[in-house]
């Protein structure tokens, strides 16, 4: 008898180990997968914009995006009912339509997020993409000021000396651009003040969301891909309404997916399933991994800009993403319980709902698993 329980405890203890093992492993997959999420991104925006000739309309590329990203989302749930269609459907009505309260709350980001994303194009087409990189991370800034502000959260000094070093960054990153064009690419349909105002305007409305929809759903028990559907549906909407008022007649004569190249589906597809697949690995991704990853993704930007866009980098640049890259990792760092917010989902996904600590059951059908996990448990 005593022989069968140490036996049980060292199955035990394999098991954990193993587990433990494979999540070391997740953890740096994770990483790869947030940096190469965060960077091609950008990268590929930045490079089917700046093509020559004709280009494709961004407002069909966002809706194209949601499309992609609603019907992904319902496939997982399919699957998570073991393609029972009956039961999915009775159980996407209940949670879509019978509890519309629910649904209608989501209304507010998911416009958001659609201005967002198309405001996301028009920065990306007038600044350089290394430049974007770093300015876009203000998005921290206004997230964590609006969770003070709404949420009454606050914030380490640690954190607060982080937020002016990285405002400290991006206005010596903004200094430099002024000095001139620092890519070498055909800047004749190039705004840098409508850029700049572009992605100013996207990181305060990305913090804003961010923090609208903690305080909206707090408590609420829906799924990732449930909420996912949910602010598709209404992206769908809200993207089709922005087409039709800015590009309806060109779209009409030219057609919806006018100009899509196979680069412009390789942007569509990172957007539609990129923040879906964050929100699968960043279950093992702490703060302190998910700040690297952010700050290594400048690094990669910058690096890839100067190959693929001729990007100068000089002195100022340098001290601004370094400045950029320092805060942002100085604000990841651990904190004191009960401390400020942690390091905003909206720097990895900024349209897509990440789960939250303790509550991504619904991922677990994807995620490794032990049986001596079970058993332990």
């Amino acid at each position: 008898m005593g022989g069968g329980s140490h036996n049980t405890e060292v199955e035990e203890k394999t098991a954990t180990r193993a587990q433990s093992d494979v999540n070391k492993r997740l953890k740096y997959v994770s990483l790869v997968v947030l940096v190469f999420q965060n960077a091609s991104l950008i990268l590929s925006i930045r490079y089917v914009r700046t093509l020559p000739g004709e280009r494709f309309f961004t407002t069909s590329a966002v809706v194209m995006a949601e499309l992609l990203k609603v019907l992904t989302c319902l496939l997982i749930i399919l699957l998570q009912k073991r393609l029972n269609v009956k039961e999915t459907v009775l159980f996407l009505l209940d949670a879509i339509v019978f509890q519309y309260k629910d649904t209608l709350k989501l209304s507010v980001p998911s416009l958001i997020y659609t201005l967002q994303n198309n405001l996301q194009y028009v920065a990306i087409s007038n600044l350089p993409a290394a430049s974007f990189q770093v300015t876009y991370q203000l998005k921290i800034l206004t997230t964590a000021l609006f969770s003070v502000m709404m949420l009454r959260k606050s914030l380490s000094k640690v954190q607060w000396v982080s937020l002016l070093l990285l405002f400290a960054g991006v206005a010596i990153v903004q200094v430099q651009q002024q000095e001139g064009n620092k890519e070498a690419s055909d800047s004749s349909n190039q705004n840098y003040m409508v850029g700049l105002i572009a992605v100013v305007i996207s990181c305060l409305s990305s913090g804003f969301a961010g923090v609208y929809f903690e305080k909206i759903l707090k408590g609420t028990s829906a799924s990732v891909w449930v909420r996912n559907v949910q602010l598709g549906i209404f992206g769908m909407a809200l993207g089709m309404l922005g087409l039709w008022w800015n590009d309806g007649p060109a779209v009409a004569e030219r057609g919806f997916m006018f100009g899509y190249t196979d680069m412009v589906w390789c942007v569509i597809f990172n957007q539609a399933f990129g923040g879906l697949l964050v929100a699968v690995v960043v279950k093992y991704a702490d703060n302190i991994l998910k700040g690297f990853a952010t700050s290594f993704s400048i690094i990669v930007s910058t690096v890839m800009s100067i190959y693929l866009f001729s990007f100068h980098v000089d002195m100022l640049f340098t001290v601004g993403a370094g400045l950029v890259i320092g805060a942002v990792y100085m604000y990841s760092l651990p904190k004191a319980p009960g401390g400020g917010p942690s390091f905003p989902s909206s720097a990895l996904s900024p349209s897509s709902v990440l789960p939250k600590k303790g509550g991504d059951d619904e991922l677990e059908a994807f995620l490794p698993k032990f049986a001596g996990k079970e058993k332990g448990s």
